[in-house]
């Protein structure tokens, strides 16, 4: 691994410290993206908004908090899969329309975005960020529905692909899901306010009561009256929630999707662990999204489980150049090996996934230097094959080393002793609807494709529409 983060979303209603409530929660979610934070707040009259690059650490600060007044706020950790890194795409994105000030925080990806982009770029429409997620708030303005929800749900039902959304408005949150349910969604309460996130560990934080996910094809809207729900559309027949929200996006103390994460992923352990049999000395896991996969697969191949690497946590990024002699520094640099653990040991090392394969052949060597006699390399996932387009900033295709290389010459370019991905029929099984998730990574098969080019900086160099593909796939419709 590692694959980025995609995004983090949050909303507040009804509490007097409603920043304070949403700093906590972008904190508890700042996992899901690193590049930049926001905070929205309302207090009924006036909006205000701090949003900067860096993690939430860094960008708030008591000063800052106490500026963004009043019981309502939106929030976001960001990390870029369609825009570039700057402060112009830092959400959330906030506009004054017919209907007021709005502002919106996105999960997920769209697919048309180029084109509703492009069509009202031609018609006049000045866009000041270049992220997929501002389309959203210019359908919203050109609205001419009655309503501000009717403005937001006459938007929702242009848009195709993935998104989680909480809007901002002057007296109200609302939240929305795409009706394939992409990403996750979720609403709280605590005493008589009421809060949205992405997990539900960020509720545990703020002593939040979960109390249910925002239902594919859903509006919720926060107002003085409780929690109002409509539909902009009915949820597809078969949902295609994102299958790597259990894999490694998600913390293992949330509730997503209607399942506990730790619970799935000890299910892939274990069902790894009936896949790929091996007589080894010790499992270890590459910390720390692979360590309850690996808890599973000790639990099930009776190996025991050891702490073989540790990773340093305040690793950012480093202006250093380090001398030719300092092999694998970058990885070095996060993870050390436990000598004492691994020496004259046959190991298993359990991982989340594989994208292009140069850090794990970084990490192995530094296993086999630590003394490892034997290394059998297990993966909690199938091998990733292909691009998403649904809001995960994964390579292109040809960056993806299981897309062009069979398993034995993965096994042979990392120089493990053995190597072992989790099937796709094993990894649906860890799953209540095995039915209901997107596998196209593994697969190939979308559930949609997206209009054009989906490269993530396609707004700020006008790449065309065609690029970035190679073979069309084939369509899970």
């Amino acid at each position: 691994m590692k694959l980025k983060e995609e995004c983090a979303i949050f909303g507040v209603y009804g509490a007097d410290d409603a920043a304070q409530i949403a700093y906590l929660g972008l904190y508890a979610l700042q996992h899901r993206g690193q590049e930049s934070s926001g905070i929205i707040t309302s207090d009924g009259e006036c909006v205000h908004e701090h949003r900067a690059l860096g993690l939430v650490s860094k960008v708030y600060d008591e000063d800052v908090l106490s500026k963004l007044t009043g019981r309502i706020a939106i929030g976001h950790n960001r990390y870029s899969t369609m825009g570039l890194s700057s402060i112009a795409n830092v959400q959330p994105l906030l506009v004054d329309c017919k209907a007021g000030k709005i502002a919106v925080a996105h999960n997920g990806n769209l697919v048309n975005a180029v084109e509703l982009r492009r069509g009202m770029e031609a018609d006049g429409s000045i866009f000041r960020s270049t992220t997929d997620s501002e389309v959203i708030l210019h359908l919203i303005a050109r609205s001419r529905a009655a309503t501000l929800e009717e403005m937001i749900i006459e938007a929702l039902r242009k848009l195709q692909g993935a998104f989680s959304l909480v809007f901002l408005t002057r007296d109200r949150v609302i939240a929305a899901r795409d009706t394939r349910g992409f990403r996750p969604l979720c609403l709280g309460r605590i005493g008589d306010a009421y809060v949205f996130a992405s997990e539900s560990c960020a509720f545990d934080i703020i002593g939040a009561e979960y109390v249910r996910e925002i239902a594919p094809g859903e509006v919720c809207v926060l107002g003085s009256g409780g929690p109002e729900y409509l539909r902009f559309a009915e949820p597809e027949k078969r949902l295609r929630r994102c299958i790597f929200e259990f894999i490694y996006f998600a913390r293992p103390d949330s509730r997503i999707f209607g399942e506990n994460v730790d619970k799935v992923r000890r299910k892939l352990g274990r069902r790894l662990a009936i896949e790929s049999s091996v007589d080894a000395d010790l499992v270890i896991a590459v910390p720390d999204s692979s360590n309850t996969i690996a808890l599973g697969f000790s639990e099930e191949s009776k190996i025991p489980f050891e702490l073989g690497l540790i990773r340093n946590h305040y690793v950012g990024r480093t202006f250093i150049q380090p001398r030719q002699s300092m092999r694998d520094w970058d990885v070095r640099i996060k993870f050390n090996p436990v000598r004492g653990i691994l020496k004259g040991k046959r190991i298993v090392v359990v991982d989340d996934s594989i994208v292009r394969g140069s850090t794990m052949r970084k990490l192995v060597s530094i296993i086999r230097q630590a003394g490892a006699r034997e290394i059998h390399l297990r993966i909690g996932s199938p091998p990733i094959t292909h691009s998403c387009y649904y809001g995960i900033d994964t390579p292109t295709r040809g960056e993806l080393i299981a897309s062009s290389h069979a398993v034995d010459q993965i096994r042979d370019y990392l120089g493990v002793d053995s190597l072992h991905y989790l099937s796709i029929e094993g990894l649906l099984t860890c799953v209540e609807d095995p039915d209901g998730y997107c596998i196209a990574c593994f697969s190939g098969k979308y559930p949609i494709m997206p209009d054009g080019c989906l490269h993530k900086d396609v707004f700020e160099n006008r790449i065309g529409c065609g690029e970035g593909f190679g073979v069309r796939e084939e369509l899970d419709i």
